[in-house]
Formats: structure tokens, sequence, C-alpha cells
């Protein structure tokens, strides 16, 4: 007969505690605990499979002992989200996708699997109806018949389905939708996610079967598990952007067999998701005439080489405080580079307020940028425009000079691809100044305000 404890839970950071406490030792917050009834059931229905009595011999193995293996990776048949993922996806692995509602999660992944026709894909969603997705993969127009669409939440009726299709790719929509038997809670609590998804990684690595859990988020934007679900699983995939704006920008903030800097871009159609091969281009405005304050830096994410459009407004504080509100970039340092700017450069931006926004949604942390930011303002302030054949690529120091960046080759590669003229970079970027075949001038300078002399006399 099965037994039943009472345990709490963080409803913040999931620790767990055989009493209710007031304060949580893990994450600090207060009242943030929940009783929730564990199960204790025989092990053999705990497992996601029979195992008909036998039991497993356990044993350590020295470490020269074992076999090394090629790593093998399954392409997704989706560029951006192989780049994500470190160049396909690695059998055995857990996959976590999390974004806000109505970001397009669900469809990236029903767009996903429906591409992979040389696997059998089980498509299991417990929000959505088996019609429902029929009339989203008629909308994205891809079709397969080795596609499988399950609409079931029971963990244990989900591993029976998947032993009769026997599939070779699992998506779960959504983990938190999910219940096992062996907790008598909610769906979606603490303790069925954690559950749950235990049980989703048992099964992914006892079969090299690759299984994509799509993940809810809280109002914070954090992944709804809470951080118990982001530690158990092999990488976590953010698909980030206003819902109300056609780009769409998928980055990984963990991963176990890849980069976590690395990011891909998709625009949101009527026809579904589609894959952006070359960034820079949305990123870059179309435009009539030139404009004061706007200037183009060259940054990278990831091994990608990416040209963004930085916009300014600098006008007179109305108030005693003037503001600084950027959208995309860091507060600190924006503020940092106005400081330097008066400081080093003699500009008057104590009575100025400073409004700065990077083009497309996008958000940049790259120091590279920081001379298009400070060019940007002064631009705006003293209302000259700068030419748009004209991009940036230097980090600025506290003592107004030009610093090299990482990557400077790829940088120049990339504008000079997308047609512009010159790039001013730092006079200590030494494999800029010896690339002797690129059609693109580049332009070095050591110190901020040799920039300013050049382009506004």
């Amino acid at each position: 007969m099965a037994k039943a404890k009472t345990v709490f839970y963080c409803q913040n950071c999931g620790y767990e505690s055989a009493k209710w406490l007031g304060k949580c030792p893990s994450c600090n917050e207060w009242n943030t605990f929940a009783e929730e009834v564990v199960t204790k059931e025989d092990n053999n229905k705990n497992d996601w499979r029979q195992d008909n009595g036998r039991q497993k011999t356990v044993k350590a193995k020295a470490l020269h002992e074992v076999e090394s293996s090629r790593e093998i990776r399954v392409s997704a048949g989706d560029q951006e989200l192989n780049r994500v993922l470190g160049n396909g996806i690695v059998p055995g692995s857990l996959v976590l996708i999390g974004g806000e509602p109505g970001i397009g999660k669900s469809t990236l992944m029903l767009q996903v699997g429906l591409g992979m026709k040389s696997l059998r894909v089980l498509y299991v969603s417990g929000e959505e109806s088996e019609q429902q997705i029929k009339m989203r993969a008629d909308r994205i127009g891809h079709s397969s018949q080795s596609f499988f669409v399950l609409t079931e939440t029971n963990t244990r009726n989900i591993f029976l389905a998947i032993e009769s299709v026997q599939p070779q790719l699992v998506i779960i929509d959504s983990i938190q939708t999910l219940y096992s038997s062996v907790m008598d809670s909610a769906a979606g609590s603490i303790g069925q996610v954690r559950q749950c998804a235990g049980e989703m990684m048992k099964f992914a690595k006892e079969t090299n079967i690759p299984v994509f859990l799509i993940g809810h988020i809280t109002k914070d934007g954090m992944l709804a598990g809470p951080k118990v679900l982001e530690h158990m699983v092999d990488t976590v995939l953010q698909f980030e952007g206003d819902r109300h704006l056609a780009y769409r920008i998928l980055r990984t903030t963990k991963n176990r067999f890849g980069s976590t800097a690395e990011i891909g871009i998709y625009e949101m159609l009527g026809t579904g998701l589609r894959e952006v091969s070359n960034p820079s281009e949305i990123l870059i405005s179309q435009k009539e005439g030139q404009l004061s304050g706007v200037t183009i830096g060259a940054t990278i994410e990831g091994n990608r080489p990416l040209l963004i459009e930085i916009q300014s407004l600098v006008s007179p504080a109305s108030y005693g405080t003037p503001q600084r509100t950027p959208t995309g970039y860091d507060q600190k340092r924006l503020n940092m580079l106005l400081a330097v700017l008066e400081k080093r450069c003699g500009f008057r931006m104590g009575t100025q307020d400073v409004f700065l926004n990077m083009a497309g949604g996008i958000k940049v942390e790259d120091p590279a940028i920081d001379l298009a930011v400070c060019i940007s303002i002064i631009s705006s302030m003293e209302e000259i425009p700068v030419s748009d054949k004209i991009c940036f690529a230097a980090e600025i120091g506290l003592g107004g000079e030009l610093r090299t960046v990482n990557k400077i080759d790829q940088r120049i590669s990339e504008a000079e691809k997308l047609g512009f003229e010159e790039i001013y970079v730092s006079k200590f970027s030494q494999k800029a100044l010896d690339l002797n075949k690129t059609r693109i001038r580049v332009k070095a300078f050591a110190k901020l305000t040799d920039v300013f002399q050049d382009l506004f006399g």
C-alpha cells in the first residue's frame, strides 16, 4: 500500500524542508513555503518503464578505462537552433525552452519537429487539443509522415505512448502541465515540476533520446519551476523579444555541450518563424536622409558579427535632475561614458537628458560599441549627422582612450560585406592595421578626442 508524507517546498527557489519555515534558508525569502503531499510507491511504478524484477549492476570505472567516442549531433533542420545548441542536438540531452506567453515557443518547436522528416518525433501537448495543433501545422505549411501528436498530462501514460511509438525525439509542451502520480499535488507546483522533469531526465539519459521541454516564465521573467528546473536540464534556451514586434531572439543561458554566447534570430510571419541569416540587415533601419544621433556599431554575439544601429536623443533637462534612459544597454555603463565625455572631452552632459536606444529590440553587452554610443550622443547634442557609411568598433577607457576589442577582423569583414566605406577602431588593434586586402578604409585613433576632431572638426 502506498505511503504518503508531507513535504514543504519554497515557491521561490524550490528548497525542500520537512517542516514549515517562515524564512527560506536558501533564498532568504519570507512566507514562500507551501505544503505538498508525496506518495511513496513501489520502485517499479516510479520508473519510466517496467524492469520485470531485474536489477542493474552498478560498478564504478576508472577514468582511463572509459572509451573516448566521437561527439555525435543530430541536425535540427534549423540553422539558428543548431547554432545556439552548439551545432546540433546531442542525443540524450534535456533541453528547456522558456519565454513569455505568445512569444512563439510552441510554434518554433512544432516547426522544428515537422522539419525533421528523417526522425520519428512525438509532440506531447498538455495545453492544446489535436485539432489546435493540426490548425497551427496547416498555417505553418509543413507536414511529416513521422510526426506524432499526443494530448496527455500523466507521465505514466506518456511513457506508455513512447514505448508504442518509439520516437527519436520527444517534445513536451509544457512541463508545467504534466503531473506524476508519485506526488499528490496539482500540476505546475514545485514538487510536480521537479518530479516530472526528473522522470524526463532519467528517460533521456537511459534511452539516449533527446527531449525538449517548453517552460513558462514568471512575472519577473524567470523560468517557472523555479531555478531547480534550470539546474536539472542540460541546456536552457530563452526566447526573447517583444511579441508586438516581428523579430525574436533565441538566446542560450546554459549549455553543457556548447557555448552560451550564441544567439539565433527569427522573424515572426503569418506562416511561422523565418530564420534570419543576416541579422545586420534587420538591425540597421532603412531611412531617407541622414539624422543626427544615429551611428552604427560593430558587435559580436558568440561567433557571429553584427552591425547594429544606435540611436540617441540629447536635449536640455527641463527639471532639476537630468534623465538617463537606455533601452537595450546597461544603465551604469551609459553613466560611465557620460562622465568620460564630460571629464575628458569637455562636454556639459550634466544639464542634458540622454535617451539611448539599440534599434531592433536587441540587448547589447559588448563594450566594443562604446565608441558608437559616444559618437551618437555627441552627434545628437551638436545636431551634426554622421555618415551612414561609417561604423565604429572600440571600447572607451576611463581616461578617454580607445581600447582594442577582440575579433576585430571579423567586425571589419562584416562591415565590408554590408557596403560600409570606413570603420573607426583603436590604434592598438594591430590586426585591423595589418588588413591591406580589405576595400573598407580602417581609421585608427588613440583617444576619443581625436575621433571627435576627425568627424566634427
